[in-house]
């Protein structure tokens, strides 16, 4: 299942009708949008943390009933439902899947298709299809990455650690997340959850910036030269 644009078919014109698109924009807004989903990471485990303290206080007498009803109903709480959560990241999805298809084209026309062992529906479709996605957004970001570069042999080193990162905390980490927030027995608990939402913004963020860092790279090599008019 790995030649050559096997897998989903695409609706996609005739590559030799194909024009170049322009990546700047859609690069600017997945940096923009990724930026503020991390941001927003770092934001929940703050809240993590200011929970874990302000139980802590109450147990040793320090804080009041009052203290957690506000810190309950306060900005940070929130800010950290699963419906904000779900927005910030797929708005921050799209934007990345807006740049990586018009990056696909581009790549496609720079090396052609047989550069990219996925058909170009796969650009969305490895995503969303359960299994493989495990593997195939992987395959193609790389072939994209191989396929504009001025050197086609350029290594995939940076494209691998991203990955690894990204499937550590999504697969891994984040479910045990989830299964630590969902219950709060006592003081340790709520210890446990801060700990792995630091474990977990610590890989995103990780995995975010080498994530820029490929935007940035792959929309340079697409801009200096390599592909013809834009539109």
């Amino acid at each position: 299942m790995d030649g050559p644009q096997q897998g989903m078919p695409t609706n996609a014109s005739p590559l030799a009708a194909e024009r170049p698109r322009k990546v700047t924009g859609a690069a600017t807004a997945a940096t923009a949008l990724i930026s503020l989903a991390l941001a927003y990471e770092v934001l929940i485990t703050v809240a993590n943390w200011r929970d874990y303290f302000l139980v802590h206080d109450y147990l040793a007498g320090e804080a009041t009933d009052g203290d957690l009803l506000a810190a309950d109903s306060d900005a940070l709480t929130k800010l950290g439902s699963f419906w904000v959560s779900v927005l910030v990241w797929a708005v921050a999805g799209i934007a990345w899947l807006v740049w990586l298809w018009r990056a696909r084209i581009n790549s496609e026309l720079m090396s052609g298709t047989a550069a990219h062992r996925r058909a170009r529906g796969w650009v969305v479709g490895g995503w969303t299809v359960p299994v493989a996605n495990l593997w195939v957004p992987y395959q193609v970001v790389s072939d994209v990455w191989r396929a504009s570069a001025p050197r086609r042999s350029v290594p995939v080193t940076l494209i691998s650690a991203w990955w690894a990162l990204f499937m550590v905390a999504t697969v891994i980490v984040k479910p045990i997340q989830w299964r630590a927030a969902s219950q709060f027995d006592s003081e340790h608990d709520v210890l446990t959850n801060a700990n792995l939402s630091t474990l977990l913004t610590a890989l995103y963020v990780a995995a975010g910036l080498l994530i820029i860092l490929i935007i940035r790279r792959v929309t340079t090599w697409q801009t200096g030269g390599h592909v013809g008019n834009t539109v």
